[in-house]
């Protein structure tokens, strides 16, 4: 068959045609591919928590939270939830993943098609010698042109680009000419720059970079969340040693008043009065440094808190919840090992650099290759003396071919060795950065669990040495009464006393704490407070 015939304007549609659809074809899906990962990592979580957990924060939430500078009388579950909608910390990580993202649209638009177009005039004024004779004249000649087309890079490599162009020249000598011409052009990359896996490399670098952004939110949800609940419990403490210290300063202002007694009806020397009024003292002062504590306390949790209405620093805070020790049964310290390593973010995060590495090491792997491309050109041309007629003249025998690979490539590659060299060592790098992760998780959750079993023991131990000394002050009093002891044996066991309450509230306060760092450490706190994020 004729090449004439091949090229005529049917054939020519149908060939450009079939060329756009088998390169289409080589497109990966939208989703396809992307999560294809070589480590199981846990469900990422989303930029946000439940709805629902909104509407639960407000059905939970007492009437003194909501009213704006009143004292906010809150539960342990109700700090948790005002600072997951409040925490300003919180509102600042919760955009990271949509920044994140805008990185995936950003790699996306590399596989967009884009119109392109080009508008041109250029006039020449010239002498030309007349045909036939010697004499010279003045010549005017005009070219406008115009092209339109859309073109499109896709992830098999391919450039394909089709464009439709006019040409008008006309001219003082000679009559106007109009070409109209349509063309088809395709480079496909066959060594260098070939395939999927190296085209959309950037982009599934984007996504894994999006999910790290989410993994890392979800790892600052859970510290907020540990923090919220160690600062409350902390202030409970702090407002437990004030009623603690002010209740011994009482005891020992009576004391004092006792002694004052005992010395004006002769039972004791004057100088035993300095021992009750130096107890007095010592009092006062663990009172202070309390209140001041307990201010603190105070202040971080509103900070956390981030309550609403005018001056929200100087709110106060009244605590519905007890400290109590909680019925739970923990599991064997392996089952929570294991645990650990499915839940923890920041192991997700280390295996997701891990599959970001693998991707730098198929894309610098394919820039060892040389750049051979491959290229095509096909087009028809019409002409005439008008542009309706040039048109309608482009399946006539005037065409344009060209076809040909062209070749690159640097005589050493250095750069492309050396970018290749260092993908293998990050990623070598990532992968024992991953099991040194692993196995500090573990010694985290070992560690978090003997803490636990410590801080629980510590209870009832602290609660047997109160009652022992609350025994003793008891009887080194009525000693006192009857002559047999001093002020400052009576001072002594004072203080043995308000330190074992200290020790026995700090017990269960410890065993609470413990419990929170457990379920952080091991990746379950959130799910403990049934906040989910997805």
């Amino acid at each position: 068959m004729p090449l004439t015939n091949l090229l005529n304007r049917r054939n020519l549609f149908f060939l450009g045609a079939l060329l756009c659809i088998i390169t289409t074809s080589c497109v990966v899906p939208k989703t396809a591919g992307f999560e294809d990962h070589s480590y199981a990592t846990t469900q990422s979580p989303t930029v946000k928590a439940k709805e629902s957990k909104a509407a639960r924060l407000q059905t939970k939430m007492p009437a003194a939270v909501k009213t704006n500078g009143d004292p906010a009388r809150i539960t342990i579950e109700n700090a948790i939830f005002l600072a997951l909608e409040n925490n300003r910390s919180l509102r600042v990580e919760r955009l990271e993943p949509s920044i994140q993202q805008t990185f995936e649209n950003q790699e996306k638009a590399r596989f967009d098609p884009a119109l392109n177009g080009e508008a041109g005039f250029s006039r020449e004024k010239e002498q030309e010698r007349s045909k036939g004779s010697s004499g010279v004249s003045d010549n005017t000649s005009n070219v406008s042109d115009l092209t339109m087309g859309i073109s499109q890079f896709f992830s098999y490599g391919t450039d394909v680009n089709i464009d439709v162009s006019t040409n008008r020249t006309w001219s003082d000598v000679y009559r106007d000419q109009h070409a109209s011409r349509i063309g088809l052009s395709v480079t496909q990359a066959l060594l260098q720059g070939r395939g999927t896996d190296v085209n959309l490399a950037d982009l599934r670098k984007a996504q894994l970079d999006t999910r790290v952004s989410r993994y890392e939110l979800r790892g600052f949800v859970e510290a907020l969340v540990s923090q919220v609940e160690q600062t409350y419990w902390d202030y409970a403490l702090a407002r437990r040693r004030i009623e603690i210290f002010q209740e011994s300063l009482n005891i020992a202002e009576q004391q004092l008043r006792e002694t004052e007694e005992m010395i004006k009806v002769g039972k004791l020397a004057e100088t035993e009065v300095i021992a009750a009024q130096a107890e007095i003292a010592l009092r006062r002062r663990d009172l202070i440094n309390a209140r001041s504590t307990t201010e603190k306390e105070r202040l971080r949790l509103l900070h956390l808190l981030n309550l609403s209405g005018p001056d929200p620093l100087k709110r106060e805070i009244g605590l519905l919840s007890d400290p109590v020790v909680p019925k739970v049964t923990l599991d064997p310290i392996d089952a929570r090992v294991e645990l650990a390593l499915r839940m923890r973010p920041d192991l997700s995060q280390a295996k997701l650099e891990i599959q970001r590495n693998e991707l730098d090491v198929v894309k610098t792997k394919n820039g060892l290759l040389p750049k051979l491309d491959f290229f095509i050109n096909l087009g028809k041309t019409g002409y005439a003396d008008s542009f309706s007629t040039s048109l309608s003249h482009i399946n006539e025998d005037y065409y344009d071919v060209s076809t040909g690979i062209t070749l690159e490539y640097p005589l050493r590659n250095r750069e492309s060795k050396a970018r290749y060299q260092r993908s293998i060592l990050k990623r070598e790098q990532a992968e024992e950065a991953l099991k040194n992760l692993a196995q500090l998780v573990e010694l985290d959750v070992r560690s978090a669990c003997i803490e636990v079993k410590r801080s629980k023991e510590q209870i009832p131990a602290t609660a047997v040495s109160r009652k022992l000394q609350e025994e003793k002050l008891r009887i080194e009093t009525e000693k006192f009464r009857v002559g047999r002891s001093t002020m400052f044996l009576v001072a002594q066991a004072q203080r043995d006393l308000v330190l074992s309450k200290i020790a026995e509230v700090e017990a269960l306060i410890n065993y609470l704490k413990a419990l929170i760092d457990l379920y952080r450490l091991e990746g379950a706190l959130l799910d403990l407070h049934s906040i989910s994020t997805f």
